[in-house]
């Protein structure tokens, strides 16, 4: 069996076997990350990780999720960045029992014609 050293931020190494971990890969831009539970702390840990790194964990049989970004992503966007400002009236909006009637009728009147 396959013994793997990782790094856990608040243990330091510790020994993991293949089944402790999981790769994960976004298809949209390829990077990679594994993740695992501390068996010390039990703590989830999460780092980044090179191409390299991936595909020596995966050879070493740890299982590789494929993962996308979220769609949301590619959509255009209108108006200008929120506010902290922003923020708060949203949530002063959300006392209203017709908050989302109020909303709507804001972001029709920002959209462009």
């Amino acid at each position: 069996m396959t013994t793997i050293r990782a790094n856990c931020p608040s243990c330091g190494d510790v020994q993991l076997r293949a089944s402790d971990l999981t790769v994960r890969v976004c298809s949209d831009d390829e990077q990679g990350s594994y993740c695992f539970q501390c068996p010390s702390c039990e703590q989830p840990v999460a780092k980044e990780a090179s191409r390299r790194i991936v595909d020596l964990l995966v050879s070493s049989g740890v299982r590789m999720q494929v993962w996308r970004l979220p769609a949301e992503l590619r959509e255009p966007h209108y108006g200008a960045r929120l506010t902290p400002d922003d923020l708060l009236d949203f949530h002063l909006l959300l006392r209203d029992d017709d908050w989302f009637e109020q909303l709507a009728a804001m972001v029709r009147r920002s959209l462009p014609r």
